[in-house]
């Protein structure tokens, strides 16, 4: 993991969210360049600001990095809600998902 991957996954992850990074950055409490300044590898995130940035994007910091994730926003909702199914309900989601895989 690099600067470059920083950049990369803020950006994807707030196209994803459908948020310029303009208002992004406005809405994190930030100058109007702050999260164009991070995109562009101008500058990077102090540790609390990463915090923030991954809450504002609905992910956490360890999905944040999960390369895999193609979606960890969506994931994450996904989980949640599975947390409250009970066993049979787990079962044929979990048979929905691996058929939708192929």
């Amino acid at each position: 993991m690099n600067e470059e991957f920083i950049a990369e996954r803020i950006a994807n992850l707030r196209t994803q969210k459908g948020v310029s990074a303009r208002d992004m950055s406005l809405s994190m409490g930030q100058a109007d360049n702050y999260i164009n300044n991070i995109e562009n590898r101008k500058s990077l995130p102090s540790f609390p600001a990463f915090f923030y940035i991954c809450e504002y994007l609905g992910v956490t910091p360890k999905d944040f990095f999960d390369v895999d994730a193609k979606n960890p926003g969506l994931l994450s909702e996904l989980t949640d809600e599975a947390k409250h199914l009970d066993n049979n309900a787990l079962t044929h989601l979990l048979g929905v998902v691996r058929e939708m895989r192929g």
